[in-house]
């Protein structure tokens, strides 16, 4: 019997190869927006449809991170790929990173939107209970995707990503990942890596923020860089597409050649973590920046004009740690979306459709996905 392969979609022929994952809620249709406006001369992209999605919905599997990743290799291998650069969306973030820790002289340069820490993500009860039944809960689904778009998007849009989301994926798959993505911290694997690894999000995502890839991703990767999209959520394919494309590839085009950027130290083996592994980045006490992380490199080139995202790297002011937010249902305003069944109009879609910006440590309401990493609480569920 033949073995399994990733569905894909190639596009572009160009030396630089690239390999995209899409994340939970979506197959590879989600990089859809951003498709015919890529450098297919400079880059040629792989994108592909994990196992319980897309052409791929019936592939039998763990529906795991780490298989993921496996069978993203595998694909590489496939195409001939001997080294090549990941793009990964959300859960999709940390597939690419599972890549990186298996083979990391494989990989050229890392980029997460809105991606998933290493460390996993910590969902209180409430948070597991709305996320566990969006496996079969249009509603559930819809209250997700709105707040994590700031709760600013027209009531079709979310309704067109709903309807997209159960078509594409098949339900006991999509229960079986949030287990792995959410639950499995596998940070040490990651941390101390040389491998330029950029984080995308946008300012309209409470879940997956700026803030939160401060505390984690900005602190695992000595060269970590962090881009905010002021008009972005959760789905920067979608809201803000060009943005997207300008941003990540000149970051891919920043690499030194056909050997990847210049990196220090042994990288036939996994990237060793420095410090202390006993915690998750962001949460070891000591604040300082990763090694070689230092000064403050100014907005990406092609991130220009009025949606230009902001640049973080280095020594900068660390926010309160992702545990400082009190988990949603919790008391006071912390509160999760509530699934109604109403999918009639979106929560929050009134008057004009204009995106509220908020960065630094300005109060948020915590979302669904806004918690501290999997290993910072005893109770923290597991995989």
């Amino acid at each position: 019997m033949a073995s399994f392969q990733l569905p894909r979609t190639l596009l572009g022929e160009g030396p630089h190869k690239v390999i995209a994952v899409h994340g939970w809620f979506a197959d590879r249709s989600a990089y859809d927006p951003v498709l015919a406006d890529l450098d297919t001369d400079a880059f040629q992209y792989a994108v592909v449809d994990l196992r319980g999605y897309g052409e791929a919905k019936d592939a039998v599997g763990s529906y795991t991170t780490g298989e993921g990743a496996a069978d993203v290799l595998d694909l590489a291998d496939q195409l001939g790929w001997e080294r090549f650069s990941l793009v990964g969306h959300s859960m999709g973030g940390s597939v690419a990173q599972r890549v990186l820790a298996l083979a990391p002289r494989r990989v050229r340069r890392l980029v997460g939107v809105s991606p998933v820490p290493a460390t996993g993500l910590r969902l209180s009860s409430e948070q597991k209970e709305l996320f566990t039944s969006a496996a079969h809960s249009p509603a559930a689904r819809r209250a997700i995707i709105d707040f994590t778009t700031g709760g600013v998007r027209p009531g079709a849009w979310l309704d067109r990503m709903v309807t997209r989301s159960l078509t594409v994926s098949d339900a006991k798959a999509f229960r079986a990942w949030l287990d792995s993505w959410a639950g499995e911290d596998f940070h040490a694997e990651v941390t101390g890596s040389p491998v330029p690894a950029l984080a995308i999000t946008g300012a309209l995502d409470p879940a997956l923020s700026a803030d939160l890839m401060r505390g984690t991703w900005l602190r695992a990767y000595p060269q970590g860089e962090l881009t905010e999209l002021p008009g972005a959520g959760h789905y920067a394919m979608d809201e803000t597409p060009l943005e997207l494309i300008r941003t990540l590839e000149d970051f891919l085009r920043a690499d030194g050649g056909p050997l990847g950027h210049a990196s220090t130290g042994d990288t036939d083996r996994p990237a060793r973590s420095t410090g202390d592994e006993s915690a998750p980045p962001g949460n070891t006490g000591d604040d300082s920046a990763p090694p070689g992380n230092t000064g403050d490199k100014s907005a990406p080139s092609g991130a220009r004009g009025t949606a230009r995202g902001r640049t973080t790297t280095g020594t900068q002011p660390q926010p309160p740690a992702p545990t400082d937010t009190a988990p949603a249902g919790m008391g006071g305003t912390n509160k999760a979306p509530r699934s109604t069944g109403d999918d009639s109009a979106p929560s929050g879609a009134r008057g004009t459709a204009r995106g509220r910006t908020t960065t630094g440590s300005q109060p948020r309401p915590p979302s669904p996905t806004d918690t501290a990493p999997a290993d910072t609480d005893p109770e923290a569920p597991g995989a």
